[in-house]
């Protein structure tokens, strides 16, 4: 049976959200995967307000959507980095404070411990989202980056992290990190190293999404055989690689919709992205979870966008095969 396929609010979350909901009940969307930002999700009024989480369940109800994940992205990317002006930008005021970075970090992780308990209560057992890093900004180890340096943030992570995903486990949720530049994990080598970092925590997995590993020439469904069962869900979105010999993958300081950048995001089924081999990847490690369209495109009406990659997507999922083919020449 073909996946659920929902939306993933965070670039919606201008948008109240009945509007969005209606809208994307109307194109046909099977639910929406919720951001803890703008008024789709609050955290802390699903654990302070008895009615909150009834209210946005009758809501989803209401417009015949589900939903299988919440995330938390923003807030998460406070617990590992060092914190900037920049954070104060994403985070609540609640969680930024008075700035003080270590404070802001430790008021992140507790936000992201209320985020597991807030997605039990609204019956969700993933929570998508980013861990920050406290070395991605030495990725390119000059001046020189020794690797005690670089196991040190291995273990600033396990040490910020492990406390939190306790708390996951202990409410039956799962933390899906969403592989990602920036982060403690960015490709499969980094993480199968933030894997054994926190000693494969069961409540530890990743949120695959293939448009942050194309332009880094990271091969999609090698990833997903390779991490199998830790792939606790999955976003929809695509990118194109556009070099040409004055620019890099480094993308120059440039913002997104630049058409001088090295890449940049564009709608599901108009980059670079191989969707038939990630179907057949997911099939094989049994994933039956919903595909989550994460709609990036600089250069595209959205609501026109997110309706043709709801059909793209749609035409690329397929079930896996229960017969063995060849059997059929096998005589009785």
């Amino acid at each position: 049976m073909p996946r659920s396929i929902t939306l993933f609010t965070g670039q919606w979350a201008d948008l109240p959200l009945e509007t969005l909901a209606q809208k994307v009940s109307e194109w046909g969307f099977d639910g929406l995967e919720l951001a803890c930002w703008g008024d789709h999700f609050d955290v802390n009024q699903a654990l302070e307000k008895d009615s909150y989480v009834r209210e946005k369940r009758d809501l989803l109800e209401r417009y015949g959507l589900q939903c299988f994940a919440i995330s938390n992205h923003l807030v998460g990317q406070a617990v590992c980095d060092p914190i900037d002006e920049r954070h104060k930008l994403i985070l609540p005021d609640h969680v930024w404070g008075d700035g003080d970075p270590e404070g802001v970090r430790q008021r992140a992780a507790e936000e992201m411990k209320r985020t597991a308990q807030a997605a039990r209560l609204f019956g969700v057992d993933v929570v998508n989202g980013f861990t920050g890093s406290s070395i991605w900004a030495k990725f390119y180890f000059f001046p020189p980056t020794s690797q005690e340096i670089v196991e040190a943030g291995y273990q600033d992570f396990a040490q910020r992290w492990g406390p939190i995903l306790d708390v996951f486990q202990e409410n039956g949720v799962r933390f899906a990190l969403e592989i990602h530049p920036a982060e403690i994990a960015y490709d499969l080598i980094t993480a199968q190293r933030a894997l054994e970092a926190v000693q494969h925590h069961p409540a530890f997995g990743f949120n695959f999404d293939p448009s942050h590993l194309v332009h880094q020439f990271v091969d999609p469904p090698t990833l997903i055989y390779e991490l199998g069962e830790r792939i606790f869900h999955v976003h929809v979105k695509d990118t194109r690689v556009q070099l040409n010999g004055r620019n890099s993958i480094l993308c120059s300081h440039l913002s997104f919709g630049d058409p001088r950048r090295g890449w940049d995001f564009v709608s599901p089924g108009r980059g670079d992205v191989e969707w038939d081999p990630i179907i057949r990847a997911l099939n094989h490690v049994g994933y039956d979870g919903p595909l989550s369209i994460e709609w990036e495109d600089s250069g595209m009406d959205r609501e026109w966008g997110a309706q043709e990659a709801l059909e793209f997507i749609r035409g690329q999922d397929f079930a896996p095969s229960t017969v063995v083919f060849d059997s059929a020449y096998e005589q009785g």
